[in-house]
């Protein structure tokens, strides 16, 4: 039997803020699960940009622009009491982490004790404390404490036994960034012989996003920076754009079925002009800030349908599941950390350096 310390160590962020809100301690109680829920030891960490952002509080309707430029120092100008996922205000001190991937090592009162020692992942935007309410989430890492810690509980619902022979690392990089990408396609209905456009594709949901549109049989339309346009097109981008460019110019008008966007920014209403009558528009970001211009002529004359896509059905995740044990998709894992580095880690992922997912690795 595995022995279970009473202390551990864990990042604790004590509020919306810069770097400085983060603090790596030795000192912080190892949780014990309640009756529904089991206890994980932490095996590694994806880095997202929904830590981040919940951080700094980019999701209080008071902040304007891209995530990036708060990501080190936080917004002067956010607001606390709407500055988490759901627009309530957050708990603090909270110990944050979407992405889990962990050994099951104690079970509460409810669970069959036969979990012990099952690696798992845990899914990122829970049904199970809200009772399956729709449209409604419970956010790992925010609204409960998450993976950046040796330790964690989960409800035993959410936590999903998997058979893989990808590491702990590559497994870490799935939860948050996969789910996202596969809810995107999901709920945008995106068919085999279609063709997608997928905005910040070398990112973690985007690239998870090229994949999973490859693997429906899409044609996949990346923009990424110059440097990392070769990157995309090896992740399996049939054609890549020059972020910055025109989309009418290098692709046409009323050219693509489905945009996947992560982006928004200033260039936003260009998405909508490379869209054909009838198509679909899906965004899960807006990483180059949040207030676009719409044309609501574009809009009702050309049909389309514009959806946000926050909420996911458990299936997404079970999807997930299935995809990595058949090995129909592989990890895209660029560099991992051990959990005390954690400013280094977010400071690589705000420079965008890499393509595919950081990861954190706690002390064993």
């Amino acid at each position: 039997m595995i022995k279970i310390p009473t202390k551990m160590s864990a990042v604790i962020t004590t509020s919306h803020g810069g770097f400085e809100v983060l603090e790596f301690r030795n000192d912080v109680e190892v949780p014990r699960p309640d009756s529904d829920q089991v206890l994980i030891k932490v095996l590694a960490a994806g880095v997202n940009n929904t830590d981040i952002n919940t951080r700094t509080a980019w999701y209080s309707k008071s902040v304007t622009g891209e995530t990036g430029v708060g990501g080190a120092g936080g917004f002067d100008d956010a607001k606390n009491d709407d500055g988490g996922w759901s627009g309530t205000p957050l708990s603090f001190p909270i110990i944050q982490g979407a992405d889990c991937c962990g050994e099951i090592v104690e079970v509460g009162d409810q669970v069959d004790r036969s979990r012990i020692g099952e690696r798992v992942i845990v899914r990122t935007m829970q049904q199970y404390a809200v009772n399956y309410k729709p449209f409604t989430c419970w956010t790992l890492g925010s609204e409960c404490d998450g993976a950046f810690a040796q330790y964690m509980v989960a409800y035993s619902d959410e936590s999903y036994n998997i058979e893989s022979d990808w590491s702990d690392v590559e497994l870490a990089s799935i939860p948050c960034a996969y789910s996202t990408a596969e809810n995107l396609l999901e709920r945008s209905n995106l068919s085999k012989g279609e063709t997608v456009l997928i905005t910040g594709s070398s990112g973690g949901v985007g690239s998870a996003a090229i994949q999973l549109a490859k693997r429906r049989g899409a044609k996949v339309i990346g923009i990424a920076s110059k440097d990392k346009i070769a990157g995309v097109e090896t992740i399996g981008a049939d054609i890549v754009v020059k972020r910055g460019e025109s989309l009418g110019s290098v692709l046409g008008s009323e050219c693509v079925d489905v945009v996947i966007d992560l982006v928004a920014g200033s260039q936003w209403s260009e998405l909508l002009d490379v869209l054909k009558k009838g198509a679909r528009y899906a965004a899960a970001g807006a990483i180059a800030g949040p207030i676009v211009e719409l044309d609501v002529r574009t809009l009702y004359l050309k049909d389309l349908t514009l959806m946000g896509c926050t909420f996911q059905d458990s299936r997404v995740f079970e999807n997930l599941i299935g995809y990595i044990e058949r090995n129909e998709i592989r990890p895209l894992v660029a560099k991992s950390y051990p959990l005390e580095e954690i400013i280094q880690a977010q400071k690589d992922f705000l420079n965008k350096k890499y393509i595919g997912k950081l990861v954190l690795v706690p002390s064993q």
